[in-house]
């Protein structure tokens, strides 16, 4: 047992047991997939970013969505990748907490740029006459900033009082790190480590909540006019779509760690692992460039006419 913490303590990933004979096929695919997704991305943010016309909210928005792909894949992906390649399948404590601390930020962050997404189209279509005064450019700067500041503050605090816990176990039976299974390991609980994640999971189904209450109003706005049906589908549906396929794989992944059977196989395991690392990050970049009008005319126009970019 390790009796203290230290940054040279080493935890073995025990969902990495048995894959020695699937390695290359895995690291293929693996690698497929991670290229994919920076693929996809890339192209939405790209396309926002030079294009003025989409420089607005709702835009904005979901350019930072698929940059916080980026940010929590690449806390994966690579690890995974140098894995699926060693005999050995170990993190060292530090490198756990700050696989812990992208992964559990990005699914944060990736819930308010939800919420302001779901902001930002309550406005548009029940308040459109002051959608412009609502939504200026120092709000939109102010938005985004707390959608990226928040998430990082709430779980640095969760993984400092993560790293003062003394660890009694080496034994993740994940194939990446996260802050609740290291606190798992604790020799003693403590009232820090149940306070805050109770406060973090309230916090963050408050967003869920609230993106839940704007659409049912959405719902009900749009629902009296053909013009405002047409709003929703276009706009809204893409983010509801979304939402619910975020939400659904934290679910899984939260619901397997805290009531999980063992008796499941470990590629069953290993899949509702890494969901929420798989397709949001696909998905949501797929639907907004095939959904949104503006953004995949833009695309369509740069594959056949590159030089007007």
């Amino acid at each position: 047992m390790m009796q203290n913490v230290s940054v040279s303590a080493v935890f073995t990933l025990a969902g990495l047991g048995g894959i020695s004979y699937y390695r290359v096929p895995l690291f293929a695919l693996t690698l497929l997939c991670y290229g994919v997704i920076w693929l996809l991305n890339l192209t939405i943010i790209v396309t926002i970013i030079v294009d003025k016309n989409l420089h607005e909210p709702m835009y904005i928005f979901l350019c930072n969505l698929c940059i916080n792909g980026l940010y929590g894949t690449s806390g994966f992906y690579p690890k995974f990748l140098s894995d699926l390649l060693s005999t050995t399948h170990v993190i060292s404590y530090a490198g756990c907490l700050l696989q812990g601390f992208v992964l559990h930020s990005s699914a944060c962050a990736d819930l308010s740029f939800l919420a302001l997404m779901a902001y930002d189209r309550y406005v548009a279509i029940c308040q459109p006459l002051v959608y412009h005064s609502v939504m200026t450019k120092q709000r939109i700067c102010l938005f985004v900033s707390f959608a990226w500041l928040i998430p990082f503050y709430v779980m640095f605090m969760g993984t400092i009082t993560t790293s003062m816990s003394r660890i009694c176990g080496s034994h993740i039976p994940k194939i990446y790190c996260v802050n609740l299974l290291v606190s798992n390991l604790a020799c003693s609980a403590s009232l820090a480590k149940i306070i805050i994640p109770a406060f973090n999971y309230t916090f963050y189904f408050g967003h869920f909540v609230f993106i839940i209450w704007s659409y049912v109003y959405l719902i009900r706005t749009s629902s009296g006019s053909r013009a405002g049906r047409a709003k929703f589908m276009q706009t809204c549906l893409p983010h509801l779509f979304c939402l619910l396929a975020l939400v659904m794989c934290l679910l899984f992944d939260l619901l397997y760690m805290r009531f999980g059977s063992k008796d499941l196989s470990q590629i069953i395991q290993n899949f509702m692992a890494i969901e929420f690392l798989l397709i949001p990050p696909i998905l949501n970049p797929v639907i907004y460039g095939l959904k949104l009008t503006q953004i995949r005319n833009r695309i369509i126009q740069f594959l056949l006419c590159p030089q007007h970019l």
